[in-house]
């Protein structure tokens, strides 16, 4: 493919669509559900999911954890506020961060946070203007973080967070991550036990999100984007599941874009997940050919952004876009704290 335009995957989307808070509810929220061969769609509660799951079909959560990542400081030597996002650690005390205003953390200048509490001192600067920080700290450095840090919600939504455990899966388990996978947010205990009790295996795989999910594509050329790295784990166990379920003609129905992009990532040209950890930059866009993922339970996501590209190569772009403008005609809510998609 030669080229691939950013601005064939716009759609317009009025701003008070965007979900600003998490319904009470988790899985109340609304499902579309898309074939993606002929574009039919139905319109749905999201706890109607089991409706669509078979005995035998295994579900892949991914079981990451979000850490309260978004810390407020001030410049050590003339105390300018300046905000800190903790992306990816790298050693014990040295982790690779998002900060504004960039030019006020060059390397060699110290941030404070908490009265001291925290020091971070700049030691580089890397791709795309990231910034490699070295932390001081007496205790532990997760019990700091709880204290100090904030929940690193997306930029498009302005209201405050009330609770901390609405922005997480209740199924999260591994710190790491600096966003939620937010398909998995629609789901509850009583949910998942419905779904197993059905007889549907579930495998969980660990990705830790970073700014690789969420960079705006800024190339007109989609083939340009160059996907930032991003950790993740697939276990024995979970590799055997999913590969169990293949072998039995079942489906793998991935539960988000970063489980997707994780036993995608695991999986060879055989399609067979081997058990592995290590960075994926793993890019899907449409002409890629799944090896492991047969279905799809997916939020609603931005114009032009790598996720929607994603999700338009398991269907077409304009059986995607369609089903987008359709969500819009229907006043689903949008993004992280929105409504849901099941693509079969």
């Amino acid at each position: 493919m030669s080229e691939l335009l950013k601005s064939d995957f716009y759609y317009d989307l009025p701003e008070e669509l965007i979900a600003q808070d998490p319904i009470k509810d988790r899985s109340s929220s609304r499902l579309m559900v898309l074939d993606r061969k002929t574009g039919a769609i139905e319109h749905k509660k999201f706890s109607d999911i089991t409706e669509y799951l078979d005995p035998g079909d295994c579900l892949v959560l991914n079981n990451t954890k979000v850490i309260p990542a978004r810390l407020i400081g001030k410049t050590e030597d003339t105390g300018a506020g300046v905000e800190v996002l903790l992306l990816k650690r790298k050693t014990d005390t040295i982790w690779e961060t998002l900060v504004r205003p960039g030019k006020k953390l060059r390397p060699g200048r110290t941030v404070v946070f908490g009265d001291g509490l925290l020091k971070g001192k700049v030691i580089e600067t890397v791709d795309e203007g990231n910034r490699l920080i070295e932390f001081e700290y007496e205790g532990i450095f997760e019990e700091i973080l709880d204290k100090l840090g904030e929940m690193p919600l997306p930029p498009y939504i302005t209201h405050k967070l009330k609770d901390r455990d609405r922005y997480q899966t209740v199924y999260a388990k591994y710190d790491g991550s600096a966003a939620a996978p937010t398909a998995g947010l629609h789901f509850t205990n009583e949910l998942l036990d419905k779904i197993q009790e059905s007889g549907v295996k579930i495998a969980y795989v660990t990705l830790h999100v970073g700014l690789g999910t969420f960079r705006p594509v800024k190339e007109d050329n989609v083939l340009d984007h160059h996907m930032h790295s991003e950790w993740f784990n697939v276990s024995k166990e979970a590799a055997d599941i999913i590969n169990s379920t293949k072998a039995s003609g079942h489906r793998v129905i991935c539960v988000g874009t970063t489980s997707c992009r994780t036993i995608e990532s695991a999986a060879d040209e055989n399609g067979i997940v081997i058990p592995t950890s290590r960075e994926t930059d793993i890019f899907i866009y449409p002409g890629y050919r799944f090896k492991v993922l047969d279905c799809l339970i997916t939020n609603f996501h931005l114009p032009e952004s790598t996720l929607i590209m994603l999700v338009s190569a398991l269907s077409t772009r304009e059986i995607v876009l369609d089903a987008y403008r359709e969500a819009v005609r229907e006043r689903y809510r949008f993004f992280s704290f929105g409504d849901a998609m099941f693509i079969h």
